[in-house]
């Protein structure tokens, strides 16, 4: 049965008492909301499970079938009745009521979204559980987990500069499709892309996940005022941090975080390292333009006869533009997309001829 889509989180509540608390059981017509947003394609394969079927298909959420823990809850791998595998994301209830509503509307906007868009560079919601208080979002499987494992050594397949260039590339569509309003009419703002949120299919196929902190941004505008930041320190558009102001352009930002995860092998904030080498973009962005020093922080784990400096350099120049402090000075996704074609056939041709220049 296909569910209803949320309209902008504002519906009519009945004067009970128990309106104000979030958690209590909703019977299945709370589900099914009123959209009054311009039409968009419909995933008519996406269900609405029980509790019982989530711990069916999870074996009661064993360890054994743990994918990993996010800030969101627990990640585990399952098999509906139909046979199919999928990952079952289990929603950890917060201690402070306050926050629980919060959490909620992370859960509604995911929802709500990825039932509204469909994209090969997305991951693809198959249903979700909202059973008494306990809230469930079900996920195609994605066989390789996240970017952010291939990157630093809990994976032990170690990706070359080709998969590394596909997986950018497909980010970047993704997060075009986001930007460009073709679904919804609107833009979208992921508003917490980094490598963790991008999955890998078997074929290094890249999705991007966990759209809780999404915004649909407001007709007609290309900017949202908040006091309220949210996302993920290391990612953060400095922009967005200091002024408050949302923009496609914090995801840009984002993005070009991830291009030098993907360059260096190094995580976006890494805690264990000295005060002034722990934020990625202020280790290296100031020699991305250098060649000859920009040879030092290639990830020392990539296969040299799979790139070319050629390509490297490219890359990184377009890794710099994305990350500079000023959002108007940020390339689009569109015109990322469009450089890293340039990017991967570059290397390609060199690589492939055997006339590489390392």
């Amino acid at each position: 049965m296909p569910f209803g889509l949320v309209t902008a989180w504002k519906r009519r509540l009945s004067k009970s008492s128990d309106q104000n608390d979030p958690w209590k059981y909703k019977s299945l017509e709370y589900w099914q909301l009123d959209d009054r947003r311009p039409s968009a394609k419909r995933r008519q394969g996406s269900a609405v499970f029980t509790l019982k079927e989530m711990e069916k298909a999870t074996s009661s959420f064993s360890d054994e079938n743990l994918l990993g823990k996010g800030g969101f809850g627990r990640v585990y791998k399952g098999i509906l009745s139909s046979g199919e595998v999928v990952a079952v994301k289990k929603m950890e209830l917060p201690s402070f009521k306050s926050a629980q509503g919060d959490r909620e509307r992370e859960f509604r906007v995911e929802v709500d979204i990825l039932s509204r868009l469909e994209h090969p560079n997305l991951v693809s919601l198959i249903g979700y559980c909202a059973d008494g208080k306990h809230r469930f979002l079900v996920y195609e499987f994605m066989q390789h987990g996240n970017l952010e494992d291939h990157l630093n050594g809990v994976s032990e397949v170690k990706m070359d500069w080709s998969q590394r260039l596909k997986v950018a590339l497909g980010a970047a569509k993704g997060l075009d499709y986001l930007h460009s309003g073709s679904a919804l009419g609107i833009p979208i703002v992921h508003r917490d892309f980094k490598s963790t949120n991008i999955l890998l299919s078997s074929t290094f196929e890249a999705k991007i996940s966990d759209f809780g902190l999404a915004k649909m941004m407001p007709e007609g505008r290309e900017m949202y005022v908040t006091t309220k930041v949210l996302g993920t320190f290391g990612y953060f558009d400095p922009e967005y941090t200091s002024t408050g102001k949302l923009t496609l352009q914090s995801d840009v930002y984002a993005f070009g975080v991830v291009l030098l995860e993907l360059l260096t092998g190094r995580r976006a904030l890494d805690l264990h390292q000295g005060p002034s080498d722990q934020i990625l973009v202020l280790q290296v962005k100031h020699i991305l333009n250098e060649r000859k020093k920009l040879r030092k922080v290639i990830d020392p784990e990539m296969s040299r006869s799979s790139y070319t400096m050629e390509s490297i350099t490219k890359f990184a120049n377009l890794a710099a533009r994305c990350v500079r402090g000023e959002s108007t000075e940020r390339p689009s996704m569109a015109e990322c997309a469009k450089e890293l074609q340039l990017v991967i056939f570059v290397n390609r041709k060199a690589t492939s001829t055997g006339k590489r220049t390392v």
